[in-house]
């Protein structure tokens, strides 16, 4: 008789330069499923060079070395941090990765005196608005330099 064993795999999450090929693969997959979802001229990506800018921190969820998820804050004036670049693999969702890594986003956030998290995402994305109003989020007007566009649902949570 053959006894089945669960092992359940953990995923690590840490702070990883954006200039790697499975990362690049990863948010290249990312642009994909958003501009099946999005008209291009609503869709605002930040490439992988704008998110190895000095005022972006990327977080990378890997499982056994491979990148499942990503994330990160890009810090803007006025102690404001906007969550950007959030993609699980679609064979890793229901994993609760993006809940941990808004929360690395947020914990980062705090730990460098911001006082406000902003983001931008698309008005097709209802398991995105999940993670982010299960992680405290409330829906806005638009913010930073986006348009107000049927295409996009905004978000704020106040750090202070």
């Amino acid at each position: 008789m053959a006894v089945e064993i669960a092992v359940e795999i953990a995923v690590e999450i840490a702070v990883e330069t954006p200039l790697q090929d499975d990362v690049r693969a990863l948010v290249a997959e990312l642009n994909a499923v958003l501009l099946e979802l999005t008209p291009p001229e609503h869709c605002y990506h930040l490439t992988v060079e704008q998110m190895a800018g000095k005022d972006t921190t990327v977080f990378i969820a890997r499982e056994n070395g491979l990148a499942v998820g990503c994330g990160a804050l890009k810090r803007h004036d006025g102690a404001v941090g906007e969550v950007r670049r959030m993609y699980t693999r679609p064979s890793h969702r229901g994993q609760k990765i993006g809940a941990q890594i808004v929360a690395r986003v947020e914990a980062l956030a705090r730990q460098e005196g911001l006082t406000r998290l902003v983001l931008e995402t698309g008005d097709r994305h209802p398991a995105a608005w999940t993670v982010y109003e299960r992680a405290g989020f409330s829906r806005c007007g638009p913010v930073l330099d986006y348009p107000d566009s049927t295409w996009s649902v905004f978000y704020e949570k106040s750090l202070a």
